[in-house]
This record gives structure tokens, sequence and C-alpha cells, in this order.
């Protein structure tokens, strides 16, 4: 007995959201987090998008609601790095004038 796993689909809207958060700065395995999709198929995505092959499911449309969250996401993850960043920075110069 052989179950067959179903693909998720994902609108055009949906990829191009996740491809744009990639070009303006943030890494892909920190989108690829925050949107929960895996690392490789978002490498893809950005892949087409160059390429101008990229093309969404016939899905569904992703709401607004979600186009925001998943960019509130990905912002809320990018300060995290940046906090964590400047706390680390703030220890070694605190260590540093003892």
């Amino acid at each position: 007995m052989t179950s067959k796993t179903k693909r998720a689909q994902y609108t055009l809207e949906f990829k191009l959201e996740a491809v744009r958060l990639v070009k303006s700065g943030q890494s892909m395995a920190v989108v690829s987090a925050t949107l929960g999709i895996r690392a490789q198929t978002l490498h893809n995505w950005v892949k087409a998008e160059r390429e101008g092959k990229l093309t969404g499911a016939g899905m569904k449309p992703v709401s607004p609601e979600q186009m925001e969250l998943a960019r509130l996401r990905a912002e809320v993850a990018r300060l995290k790095m940046e906090r964590d960043i400047l706390k680390k920075a703030a220890a070694y110069f605190a260590k540093e004038s003892v």
C-alpha cells in the first residue's frame, strides 16, 4: 500500500512576495523558515523569476492579509537577527572597555 503525498501549491503572488523578500536582502534561509517553505523551493523560485519563468498554481489567491502576515513575519525575523547582532556587539565592546 503506497500513499502519495500531496505537494503544496502556491499562488504566483505568494511566490513573487517570497522572491521580493530575498531580493530585498534577506537570506533565503530566513525567508524560507519564515514562510514555512523549503530553502530549495525558494531557490528554484528565485531562479525561475530571474529567467522570467515563474508561474503560480491555479489555487485560491492568497489574501492581502496573508501576504501582510508573511511580510511581517519576515520583518520580525530580520529584526530579531539584527537585535542579536547588536547584543553581541554591545557585549564585545563592553568587555573590551573593562
